[in-house]
């Protein structure tokens, strides 16, 4: 369940009261690890996704907590309009604009509480720790007086990164810059205790990493050379998408710019740090990492920019072994979930394979008629996590009632579940029950399967731009009956802790 999912008085999730209620939940629950999606800033421009950020290491204001604001001093009760969101969805432009104004009050408060002198100390002790924070303000105050025009429209001094025209621009923007500033300090001081008292409870967060970043970010502004673009006017020269398969014609065209695997020199080196820094970012924030599109670094399909579809793209070789080597020298092993979904090749299996990572099993793709479906629990190894499904799939209860499944693949999903009740309020039960019962080493249950919900709930569709992310969970629906039935059978295979939590040491 992501952070915007969780129950808040604030119209999203967010990093207070209702996350270490969760936390409390899973630990009641048995339960050892907690997935999320990208903690990315998003915006509405991209259908507000955690999968096209404008930061791939800044995290997302709108999970500040308020009441954690009021406990630090920095809001008072006075500074909270009355609030009345739905407890369902997410309305993410009314949960924007409420929310801005909140943080705006408490960087004024929090301005009032220290002299100049002790606010240019504390900012540049901030933007030490964090090597990404000055470049990514800068883009955003930047995007701010240019209307948030993409930043290829800048003017080409400030576009091209000159540093002349960037000291200009940091000191006429100071104060917008340290506000953005401010809203990262705030972040990730409450997502540290969220950590912190996760890891207490003994459970572990596994984060989300989208292989590519979004082009209007601060991360390929910051660093073109390590992107395919074009130096005269930053545009991408070649994009990221799918290829053409059974669900289109015509592919998938992302849009997202390619890094520049085939450098060599300085460029190399400079896309190599890039990575080292990215994947040093989030496990500094989680205990482990979901690679999304893993096949990419094996083989990438790669359409010229001018293409309006995916259809006339290519293969190309991806770095493969060389790339996580490389990054295990830097940073030690690497705890990572090998995303290994879709049209996948002899050639990803082995890179998988060789790294030892982990693969995904989902098992609402399990129910083909074929006994040698690789989704079936029979046919699982026990270095893979399996799941009932994603936040791109249907709920359990939503396939089981969809007109497109079949009436064979439903009766199939009953046979192996040995259920003989063809009741769609029954076999979220069952494929739960299927899940814990497989040999995989790790069992991931998306929440509303845990729950029985249809696909109202539904986290995202792909391929479309509207009404995805937006499904949150009520409060009265995390109950302690729930947590002793998710325990029951948690217990029955085996899948307790095994031993007592404790702190992290800092």
């Amino acid at each position: 369940m992501h952070i915007s999912s969780l129950p808040s008085p604030f119209g999203i999730g967010d990093l207070g009261s209702g996350s270490f209620h969760f936390i409390d939940f899973l630990a009641q629950s048995g339960q050892q690890y907690w997935q999320i999606l990208p903690l990315g800033p998003t915006r509405e421009v991209f259908g507000n996704s955690p999968y096209m950020s404008s930061s791939a290491f800044a995290g997302n204001p709108l999970f500040i907590s308020p009441e954690q604001l009021i406990q630090e001093g920095l809001l008072s009760q006075n500074d909270l309009e009355l609030y009345n969101f739905s407890e369902y969805s997410v309305n993410f432009p009314e949960v924007t604009s409420r929310k801005e104004k909140v943080l705006q009050q408490a960087w004024k408060n929090f301005q009032q509480q220290f002299s100049g002198a002790e606010l240019d100390h504390f900012f540049d002790k901030l933007t030490k720790k964090h090597h990404w924070l000055k470049k990514y303000s800068l883009f955003m105050a930047l995007k701010q007086q240019f209307n948030q025009q993409n930043w290829m429209q800048w003017p080409e001094q400030i576009r091209q990164c000159q540093q002349k025209a960037l000291q200009k621009a940091e000191k006429e923007l100071q104060e917008q810059i340290r506000y953005f500033q401010f809203e990262q300090y705030l972040f990730f001081k409450q997502w540290k205790e969220l950590h912190n008292y996760a890891q207490q409870k003994g459970i572990q967060l596994i984060g989300d990493l989208p292989i590519y970043v979004g082009l209007d970010s601060a991360d390929v502004w910051a660093h073109q050379e390590i992107f395919a673009l074009s130096p005269e006017t930053g545009r991408p020269t070649h994009v990221a998408g799918v290829p053409p398969d059974y669900f289109s014609n015509t592919g998938q065209l992302w849009g997202n710019p390619l890094y520049r695997w085939e450098s060599t020199g300085s460029v190399q080196e400079k896309l190599f740090t890039w990575w080292q820094q990215r994947l040093q970012a989030i496990l500094s924030t989680v205990d482990s990492i979901r690679i999304d599109h893993f096949r990419g670094f094996e083989s990438y399909w790669s359409v010229p920019a001018e293409e309006e579809t995916a259809l006339n793209g290519s293969w190309e070789p991806g770095l493969g072994v060389s790339f996580f080597q490389e990054m295990e020298n830097r940073l030690g092993a690497l705890p990572i979930i090998a995303e290994d979904l879709g049209v996948i090749t002899p050639a990803v299996e082995k890179l998988r394979d060789d790294l030892a990572f982990p693969g995904m099993k989902i098992l609402l793709f399990a129910f083909d008629g074929d006994p040698d479906n690789a989704y079936l629990p029979h046919n699982m190894i026990q270095n893979c996590v399996v799941y009932t499904g994603t936040h791109d799939n249907d709920t359990a209860v939503g396939w089981y009632l969809s007109e497109e499944t079949s009436s064979r693949a439903k009766e199939l999903a009953r046979e192996y579940a040995n259920c003989q009740n063809p009741d769609a309020a029954h076999f979220h039960k069952q494929i739960v029950y299927l899940a814990q019962s497989s040999v995989a080493a790790l069992c991931i249950l998306p929440m509303q399967d845990v729950l029985g919900f249809g696909n109202d709930c539904r986290m995202n569709r792909p391929g479309t731009g509207t009404n995805n992310w937006q499904w949150r969970c009520a409060p009265r629906f995390i109950t302690d009956s729930l947590a002793t039935e998710l325990r029951r059978t948690t217990a029955l295979f085996g899948r307790l802790p095994t031993t007592t939590p404790t702190a992290k040491k800092e």
